[in-house]
């Protein structure tokens, strides 16, 4: 435990910030679940509904270091090619 006052409250502060990412993957990976399924099921208009939230959570993710740009960039085009590919 430190004895310093900017230590102690630095360990503080990471928890609070280890919880904030917690919470942001797990919804992100969440809507991506989400996304998937409505693929799978084959359900055109619930995945166009999702599609929008789950390219803005991609982004959000890339911006916070949460995945890599590149990571997200073949995320979103993966998705794209899978919303395309329901109505072929």
């Amino acid at each position: 435990m430190p004895n310093i006052k900017s230590a102690k409250k630095r360990v503080i502060v990471t928890k609070v910030k280890t919880l904030q990412n917690k919470m942001f993957k797990s919804a992100f990976k969440t809507m991506m679940k989400k996304y998937e399924a409505a693929i799978e099921a084959g359900d055109k208009e619930g995945a166009s509904a999702l599609y929008a939230g789950v390219i803005k959570k991609i982004d959000q993710a890339a911006a916070k270091g949460i995945i890599h740009k590149n990571a997200a960039a073949r995320k979103k085009s993966q998705y794209t090619n899978m919303l395309n590919g329901l109505s072929a």
